[in-house]
């Protein structure tokens, strides 16, 4: 089941923590997304520099 993280995330530790996490699983049941709206709105998070930790954290695996 995919699952979609929602909520706590504010910055990017949040973002880390949550890749770290998401590798346990994989592509099929691992997590799938994050919810981040509030962190981006409130300027506490940059969605491009998180796509890219997160597109460069998966590569890595």
């Amino acid at each position: 089941i995919p699952v979609i993280a929602s909520g706590g995330i504010t910055n990017m530790d949040d973002v880390s923590a949550l890749c770290e996490v998401a590798s346990f699983g994989d592509a099929e049941t691992g997590i799938t997304g994050a919810i981040t709206g509030r962190a981006i709105y409130e300027g506490t998070l940059d969605l491009a520099e998180a796509q890219r930790y997160c597109d460069n954290f998966s590569s890595s695996r």
